[in-house]
């Protein structure tokens, strides 16, 4: 039996607009992926830009390098702290009273040590009465010896003391004494007496006597101990 085929149900008529439609389709499909791709491109593109200064990639690595030998630490001794804690609230202590060393004592300072000039026993020149020193007694000669003139102010200026009178003491008193440089008389010195009241009034005629001449040694005035008897009689 032979099959007919009937225009209505005849489809291939249709062919060419289905393919079309089909091809319509797909290039709509394709479209639309590129187009979605290229949005996705220039998003990352401009996430991308925006934050590539804040993005920072950090290298790990894994790598364990064994730590470098360090040289051998010296101790250091450090000298102690000091802690000054300064309250403003407290008021400064007290200072010390100031306590004075005591004065040093007074030392006694006594008359300064003179060395007196040697006293000569022997000179070149002896020291003798100077009659020319002596003053108010018109009486004895300036001019005559210097012995018989000291003998004549003797007799004239002696006091006989009273007690000796009337004991009737009489006798030779022997006197050592210095001429000093100045002629002046020092260091009376009794060697032989005959009484206590005797021997004092000798002591005092040759206080009172005038200056001598000094003596002299090799040209210079010296100090020279002279000796003198003075005799006392009661005529």
């Amino acid at each position: 039996m032979e099959t007919k085929k009937s225009k209505e149900a005849n489809i291939e008529k249709m062919r060419f607009p289905i393919g079309l439609t089909a091809l319509l389709f797909t290039g709509s499909i394709v479209l639309a992926s590129f187009s979605f791709t290229s949005g996705l491109e220039r998003d990352s593109a401009v996430l991308t830009s925006e934050n590539a200064v804040d993005i920072t990639f950090i290298e790990v690595n894994d790598k364990v390098e064994p730590p470098e030998e360090q040289p051998p630490q010296q101790d250091v001794i450090l000298p102690p702290t000091v802690n000054i804690i300064i309250d403003s609230n407290k008021t400064d202590p007290p200072k010390p009273p100031i306590i004075l060393p005591p004065p040093p004592p007074k030392v006694k300072v006594g008359p300064p040590i003179v060395v007196e000039p040697k006293i000569y026993e022997w000179v070149d020149v002896e020291a003798t009465f100077d009659p020319s020193k002596i003053v108010g007694d018109p009486t004895i000669n300036k001019s005559t010896n210097p012995a018989v003139a000291m003998q004549s102010w003797i007799v004239k200026n002696v006091k006989y003391p009273q007690s000796s009178i009337e004991m009737n003491e009489q006798g030779r008193v022997y006197l050592a004494f210095v001429v000093e440089i100045d002629g002046s008389i020092s260091n009376i010195v009794i060697e032989r007496g005959v009484s206590p009241d005797l021997d004092r009034e000798a002591k005092r005629l040759l206080r009172n006597m005038p200056k001598w001449v000094p003596g002299e040694a090799k040209g210079k005035k010296v100090r020279t101990r002279c000796r003198l008897p003075i005799n006392f009689t009661l005529n």
